[in-house]
Order: C-alpha cells, then sequence, then structure tokens
C-alpha cells in the first residue's frame, strides 16, 4: 500500500502543530488509530476522513482521496503481517493449507518449494525464518485469541510427505490440547460452504475497527470496509457453525496424524 496518503496527513498534521494524541482527541479516534494511518498501516473510513478534514482545516482533500480499501497491494501480504502483530483476536480459514502461524518448519519448507516461478534457497530460508516470527505471537499465553477453521483438504493433502505431515498434525493437536489455539475441521462430508472461494483473516483489534484479509493465488486484499468486514465475518461465521465440534475436530487430527505416522 502506498503511504502517500498517511504521510500526507502526517505533514498536514504537523504544520498545524497538533500531537497524534492532539487529533485524535479532535477527531474522536485513537491515538495508536492515527499512528497506523500515518504510517500507511491503516485506511480510515470515510467518516473518520470528513472528521480529520474537518480537524485540520483541509476542505474535502482527505475524504475524497481514501486509497481503495480492497486495493490489492504489491507487496499484498505485507499489511497484513503487521496488522496480525497487533491484533488480539484472529480467526483463520485455511482452504488449502495450514495457516501460517500455525506452521512447523518443515512444512513451512514444503509449502514454499512449490511455487512459481521456483524460488532460491536463500530465499526460501528467508521466508521460513519469517513464517516462524510470526508464530511467536502464540508465545504469549491468551492474546492473541487464535480460531483456526480447516477445510478437511488442509489435513489431507500430504504437503511434504507423510512425516512432515504427522508432526503438523501433531503441532497443532498440541496446542489444542494445550488451549491455545481452537481448531475446527470442515469435513468433506459437509459439501459445498460459504468459504470455498479463498482462504480468509479477521482480525480484531483493542482500539482500532476490524479487519479482514482474503487470499488467492498472487493476490492478496485488506478488506477495511466496515460492512465488507461484516459480510465476510457471517461467511465464516456459517462455516464455523456446520464445522464439526472442538472435540470430534481433535479427533479427526488425532486419526489423522497416527495415518501418516503408519506410512511414514
Amino acid at each position: 500500500m502506498s503511504n502517500t496518503y498517511g504521510e500526507w496527513l502526517k505533514a498536514q498534521r504537523e504544520t498545524t502543530g497538533l500531537t497524534q494524541q492532539e487529533l485524535a482527541d479532535a477527531v474522536i479516534m485513537t491515538r495508536s488509530h492515527i499512528s497506523h494511518i500515518e504510517a500507511g498501516r491503516r485506511v480510515p473510513s470515510k467518516e473518520d476522513a470528513r472528521r480529520l478534514d474537518k480537524a485540520l482545516n483541509t476542505g474535502d482533500v482527505l475524504s475524497s482521496f481514501l486509497p481503495q480499501t480492497d486495493a490489492v497491494v504489491a507487496d499484498y501480504f505485507e499489511t497484513a503481517r503487521l496488522l496480525e502483530q497487533q491484533a488480539t483476536v484472529i480467526r483463520e480459514f485455511a482452504l488449502s493449507f495450514v495457516p501460517g502461524i500455525l506452521q512447523t518448519e518443515p512444512y513451512a519448507r514444503a509449502v514454499l518449494r512449490v511455487g512459481f516461478p521456483p524460488l532460491s534457497e536463500e530465499e526460501r530460508d528467508r521466508l521460513v525464518v519469517t513464517r516462524l516470527e510470526r508464530s511467536k505471537i502464540l508465545s504469549a499465553p491468551v492474546q492473541p485469541v487464535v480460531w483456526a477453521l480447516l477445510d478437511e483438504a488442509v489435513l489431507r493433502r500430504p504437503a511434504g510427505g507423510p512425516e512432515v505431515m504427522a508432526a503438523q498434525i501433531t503441532h497443532l493437536v498440541r496446542l489444542v490440547e494445550d488451549e491455545r489455539v481452537r481448531v475446527h475441521v470442515v469435513p468433506f462430508g459437509l459439501g459445498i460452504h460459504p468459504l470455498m472461494q479463498s482462504m480468509l483473516t479477521l482480525m480484531w483489534f483493542e482500539d482500532q475497527p476490524p479487519v479482514a484479509y482474503s487470499e488467492g493465488l498472487q493476490i492478496g486484499k485488506i478488506h477495511d470496509a466496515p460492512a465488507t468486514v461484516e459480510r465476510l465475518r457471517g461467511a465464516y461465521d456459517l462455516a464455523l457453525g456446520d464445522a464439526l465440534p472442538l472435540n470430534e475436530s481433535l479427533a479427526l487430527m488425532q486419526a489423522t496424524a497416527k495415518e501418516y505416522q503408519r506410512h511414514e
């Protein structure tokens, strides 16, 4: 996401002599939210932009030139990665692969090995390190609260072979048993469900509006518009309602891990 908008907001704020906190107080926002907008990590709502225009005496410039909230970003996951580190609640849906923050190192390497054009070993190493760094958010005992909704295909597709899959699923089982993460499986028997088209991440924050992130082949979108986020949350809730309960999901993962272990 280009940060021209955030940089311009910062310049106008400084020209008026306001601190981030003073501007936040004037527009009924938090200082943290102002900071994220200026850094290019968030896009204000239309109402927020109108209040910013009024407080900074900028006419309707900030309202008229809002970035497209659903625009594809050049490095499309970078903004989502930054938001992930700030979230208090994360709800993931995975259609094909285990979500990044829940991946083991061998599984991550297997996933990164199949892209096109092929990555160099050095590039794969860099991406694996980044992925493992992301997973450190789970080292905190409570936050963020993480739920993962997995299509059964995630468990059945043998990424990296039986040994890698057995270890990866055992890792998920351990996270569930430790009550650090909730995992629900959407079984094949359900048939078509509302999240069949792409992966989805929903994120909530302590002092900012929630966002969603969806991803497909070579494309990712940050969804910041409240109506869009609410629609995506509704689709997630429908799929979650049809998924296996936690205990049944855990039993399926344990049985699947044992199947992979028998084929090692």
